[in-house]
């Protein structure tokens, strides 16, 4: 509370062309300052253990939902769901060029879909997630981010090198959302593993049955 009052203070006094006034104002932004450390020593001194782990929890919690959840989305969409355009350009024609290009705009195009799809599906005053564009933006960039990675080893001229580089890097990315799941969803390692890999193995074939045709 403390921290969204002295924000709004600090906006008011950016926007005030009165001298009195936006002083007036940053010295009630440098209060709750104040008002904020003192909290953080009253807790500190008086907060019970129990209590304290309730709050850590639901701290952890609020990040989770804020940032990691949107992230971890992003993440999936993008390196699960280009992986088909991606892999099925690269063998239809053969060409680490074109397989590039089709997975440059494939990432690109995810990304910006995905962050229109978070920051307007929930403008978080019901849920908690915070606020939507800052979601939106997290989940578009992780969503190029996961796309772009197998994409980047098709910019190799020799074609079949570029497709072990970029299976390998598929391997990776999976892992990755794998050990994030597990980290911060409370996903079994296992269970992580494998409900990832067969969903990005079903996409992954598709790519190969419909670039082999």
């Amino acid at each position: 509370m403390e921290t969204e009052t002295q924000q709004f203070y600090r906006r008011a006094a950016a926007r005030s062309e009165d001298v009195s006034v936006r002083k007036l104002l940053g010295d009630l932004a440098e209060a709750e300052v104040e008002h904020e450390h003192r909290a953080d020593q009253l807790r500190d001194e008086n907060l019970p253990e129990n209590v304290r782990r309730e709050e850590d929890k639901h701290a952890r919690a609020s990040f989770v939902l804020r940032f990691i959840q949107p992230g971890l989305a992003g993440l999936m969409d993008g390196s699960v769901s280009t992986l088909a355009p991606v892999f099925a350009a690269a063998l239809a024609t053969q060409n680490p060029w074109q397989a590039f290009v089709v997975g440059l705009a494939a990432s690109v195009g995810a990304g910006i879909s995905m962050a229109f799809a978070e920051a307007l599906s929930d403008n978080g005053s019901l849920t908690g997630r915070g606020a939507p564009y800052i979601r939106g933006a997290i989940t578009g960039a992780m969503t190029t981010v996961g796309g772009i990675g197998h994409t980047l080893p098709f910019l190799i001229p020799s074609f079949w090198t570029a497709m072990a580089v970029a299976i390998a890097v598929v391997v990776v990315e999976l892992a990755v959302i794998s050990w994030v799941r597990w980290k911060y969803m409370d996903t079994p390692p296992f269970t992580a593993t494998v409900q990832v890999a067969f969903g990005g193995a079903l996409v992954f074939a598709c790519g190969i049955l419909i670039g082999s045709s």
